[in-house]
């Protein structure tokens, strides 16, 4: 008798998107209709944090399933562990006899086009080295748009500018994902071997730039204004002052602008989702939609002018936590939510679960499965951001949020139930307990790597060091983001300042 066939995978993951951006999940104003069909089909995770809130960290610890003081790399300027060296949760199923593709954005560091697991990739990625390869791009190109230097937005000066995009909707970056996507589940029908797809959107990280129509989806007026509770400013730490700096968002808050910036960048969450729902029906169409595991979720969200900040590397929860899906029907319960905090790094083992394979010693995450059906003990995940005198670290456990920042050498505490956050509790009479509950429970973590010299002291308290400020002048730290692999051709006379 024929063994039946083990469930595919199909991995769809955006960049930068917030926890709190599907409708289904109580964002009134978002339309998501695919993705509320998948929080109705399956369960959502609704504590789910990035290991690390910024982009290259974020994705090391998911395709290792280790935290970051596991695998060194801590953030975008640091290198992955090397891939000969280290297995993914891609090369354990490509290694159990599944057929494995990547789509789309990946950040794989220091080599952009690596497989790391994969049989196959088509790439893609916000901006590449001269040399570099963007089947993407290449993409744009052929398709008679190979004037558009920037098909994925406008950057430097402009990142934080909503702004239509440049090229029909058709040959915008989430719509190629989703066709490539498409185009791997039917060429895949009629084969008894699983598989395992990554689709990689690199919307809705900024710039935020929709296509026409979709620009005209959520309109300024409409949206809400950003999170700016009393004392706002006093729950920034430096890393959320550094960032607003070079972003270029540091010289007043243009209310007006920033309303645009989120129905701008609602409107990109829009058109995933619309991509979401012709992936799904070509699964459907497929008669796999049943035997496939769906996961959905991102790298880290987006502060979108919360607390006066924007951008990611934060322990906001605008930044920290992220959207987690999943859904195949035998192991995950449609229609519930599960507010047990949950980690990017528990989707390495929660594929290989899914797989029936068992997880190595590497992972550091539980199968989602268990978590939804009470069936992990664990009630903690950790957040790291960089090492050193630059170091962002915190511990969410079910009640509360412990945070040090050791360019500001302070801590902070926020009520998991007071979301969003409003008032940090590091200090305030009557939650010395939590508070030191879940430090003990952060210096156990990072005892437990590989760095905690970088980190602590002999005595296991965080190690002392001038805080850190930004420089007086307001244009010290601002920087360029133009694309290397285009030349800026103007008329003789004329060229770019160079800084």
């Amino acid at each position: 008798m024929t063994a039946p066939k083990r469930p595919n995978i199909l991995f769809l993951f955006t960049d930068q998107q917030r926890a709190d951006s599907i409708g289904a999940l109580g964002n009134s104003v978002m339309q998501t209709p695919h993705l509320d069909r998948l929080c109705r089909e399956g369960t959502a995770f609704t504590s789910a944090y990035s290991p690390s809130p910024e982009c290259v960290p974020a994705r090391c610890s998911l395709i290792t399933g280790a935290y970051v003081n596991h695998t060194g790399c801590a953030s975008n300027a640091q290198a992955m562990p090397p891939e000969d060296s280290t297995p993914t949760f891609m090369s354990i199923l490509t290694d159990a006899g599944y057929r494995t593709h990547g789509i789309g954005k990946c950040h794989f560091t220091p080599d952009s086009t690596a497989m790391r697991g994969f049989q196959t990739r088509e790439t893609s990625e916000e901006v590449i080295d001269a040399d570099g390869q963007s089947d993407y791009f290449d993409y744009v190109k052929n398709e008679g748009h190979g004037h558009v230097m920037e098909p994925l937005g406008i950057r430097g000066e402009m990142y934080y500018v909503p702004q239509p995009a440049q090229q029909p909707a058709e040959l915008c970056h989430s719509h190629w994902v989703a066709d490539r996507t498409i185009n791997f589940i039917n060429g895949q029908a009629n084969d008894d071997q699983p598989w395992l797809c990554y689709a990689g959107f690199i919307h809705p990280h900024p710039p935020f730039n929709p296509p026409n129509p979709w620009h005209k989806l959520y309109r300024a007026p409409d949206m809400p204004l950003p999170h700016m509770p009393a004392d706002f400013e006093s729950m920034q730490c430096f890393i959320n002052r550094f960032q607003n700096r070079y972003k270029y968002r540091d010289r007043g808050y243009d209310l007006n602008l920033l309303r645009c910036m989120r129905a701008y960048y609602n409107a990109c969450v829009s058109f995933i989702d619309y991509q979401v729902g012709r992936i799904v029906a070509s699964l459907e169409a497929s008669g796999e939609l049943d035997n496939t595991l769906i996961l959905y979720s991102s790298d880290h969200g987006e502060l979108l002018g919360d607390f006066g900040s924007f951008g990611k590397r934060s322990f906001h929860d605008a930044a920290a936590k992220v959207p987690l899906i999943a859904r195949l029907p035998e192991r995950f319960q449609a229609g519930e939510q599960c507010d047990k905090p949950a980690s990017l790094i528990d989707i390495a083992t929660t594929a290989c679960a899914a797989a029936g394979e068992s997880p190595i010693d590497q992972f550091d995450g539980v199968d989602l499965a268990d978590l939804a059906t009470g069936n992990s003990t664990r009630d903690t995940v950790f957040m790291q951001y960089q090492r050193g005198s630059d170091t962002l670290i915190s511990a969410v456990g079910e009640d509360y949020k412990y945070t040090w920042s050791a360019p500001d050498q302070r801590e902070y505490l926020f009520a998991r139930s007071d979301s969003p956050e409003t008032k940090d509790l590091a200090g305030v009479p009557g939650y010395a307990a939590p508070l030191t509950n879940l430090k003990q429970r952060l210096v156990a973590h990072i005892r437990d790597g590989n760095h905690a010299g970088d980190i602590l002291d002999d005595n296991d308290e965080f190690l002392r060091q001038p805080p850190k400020q930004l420089p007086a002048n307001p244009d010290a730290g601002l920087i360029y983001q133009d694309p290397p692999q285009h030349a800026v051709n103007l008329p003789e006379g004329y060229a770019p300042k160079k800084l």
